[in-house]
């Protein structure tokens, strides 16, 4: 039995790729006999009676350029600090290079036990948007590099977020740990609730999930859609989800004269939202942004194939025209891609992607914890790194 601490700025109710990962974590560590802790910004998370795992929080306070997203400093809440002193741990897992971060390593140091490191963002891109300086967004970016220079390991969710860690400047060892996906069973009777919940015909659907927000390529999906649209063909383009510019999508949409685009708003019900992966033709999934694929492993499981952009960390499980489409990162390329899917193969020819997509990408997270216990298991019988670098120098 494992005492292991999983530490994350971000954590349910926020249902993004990083916290939905470290749920996984938790969850499935706990079930195997191991005690689980997540370390996070306090959050309203409902029920915690729920969970086999337990959540220690901190207080936060929510950021002002992502309120759905809380951060603090957790060493100043009395109450975290008295609870965290009558907890014992092996390791410590970071998901993150921020104050979660930082509290990993602090506790690591204090207890003198193992830090894990996963890199699971393009932090670049998000230091940009803030900034708008590339000067500040590649000190930024250096600040990570170093931080995962503290860790005893570091993992990476793809072989496209090995390249992104080491132009930050990180030097180090890297590990490909992949995150995986829940093995369900599609129901007719989740899609058939789908349909009616959003009022779905019978033409074609074309279907993103996951944040709304411009990092995720969405205008390129719009406009693509827009001149789908515009060539006379017929459509329905449906986003689920929420986040920062659902409302200058929306206006984009608008001024394109896309009248076939539905905004579901954030999807809480997992067998909802499996319904209308089901109900999907395609999972149409653009972004230059993600480090991993999390989400079209998720269609893949309902038997929805996925065009993504060559050369990016989704399109590392995608064999084009086999088990999903790519296409280059423009509005042309993309609307002819889904175009061809859509309308230029045969029944036969779009039954076998949808086939091929559902038995050759979908990984269990079953077997994926396995790695990550065995892991853990070698990192603890090793120990701790003796680093040559403080936390302080870091925050300094």
């Amino acid at each position: 039995m494992m005492r292991i601490a999983q530490c994350s700025e971000s954590f349910l109710p926020v249902v993004d790729g990083v916290g939905r990962v470290v749920f996984q974590y938790a969850n499935s560590l706990s079930l195997s006999g191991n005690e689980c802790y997540v370390i996070t910004p306090l959050n309203n998370t409902g029920y915690r009676g729920q969970y086999p795992f337990e959540i220690v929080d901190f207080l936060s306070v929510k950021l002002p350029t992502a309120p759905q997203y809380h951060t603090g400093i957790a060493p100043l809440d009395l109450h975290y600090t008295e609870r965290i002193s009558h907890i014992s741990l092996d390791l410590v897992h970071a998901h993150a290079p921020g104050f979660a971060g930082i509290e990993a390593f602090r506790l690591a140091e204090k207890l003198n036990i193992p830090l894990v490191g996963t890199f699971h963002s393009k932090y670049y891109d998000d230091f940009l948007r803030v900034t708008h300086s590339d000067v500040l967004a590649s000190l930024g970016s250096r600040y990570v590099a170093e931080f995962y220079e503290l860790c005893d390991e570091v993992w990476t969710v793809s072989e496209d977020a090995v390249e992104t860690l080491y132009s930050y400047g990180y030097k180090g060892e890297i590990t490909v740990v992949q995150n995986g996906t829940e093995i369900r069973t599609p129901n007719p009777e989740f899609e058939a609730a789908a349909r009616k919940e959003f009022n779905l015909g019978n033409d074609p659907i074309l279907l993103y999930v996951g944040q709304i927000d411009f990092k995720k390529n969405l205008r390129r999906t719009i406009e693509a859609a827009a001149l789908l649209k515009n060539r006379g063909y017929t459509f329905q383009l449906v986003l689920a989800g929420q986040g920062r510019d659902l409302k200058a999508l929306q206006k984009i949409a608008n001024e394109l004269k896309l009248d076939n685009v539905i905004f579901t708003g954030h999807i809480t019900e997992r067998d909802l939202l499996d319904g209308l992966y089901m109900a999907s033709s395609l999972f149409v999934f653009p972004s230059l942004y993600d480090t991993a694929g999390l989400v079209v492993r998720e269609a893949s499981v309902m038997g929805t194939p996925s065009v993504v952009v060559k050369g990016t960390a989704p399109a590392e499980v995608i064999q084009d025209g086999v088990n999903g489409l790519l296409c280059e990162d423009n509005t042309e390329s993309l609307s002819n891609t889904i175009e061809h899917y859509f309308f230029r193969l045969s029944d036969q020819e779009r039954l076998s992607i949808r086939s091929q997509a559902q038995t050759s990408i979908p990984l269990p997270w079953e077997t994926v914890m396995r790695e990550v216990e065995d892991r853990y298991q070698a990192l603890i019988a090793r120990g701790k790194t003796k680093r040559k670098r403080r936390l302080k120098d870091l925050i300094l």
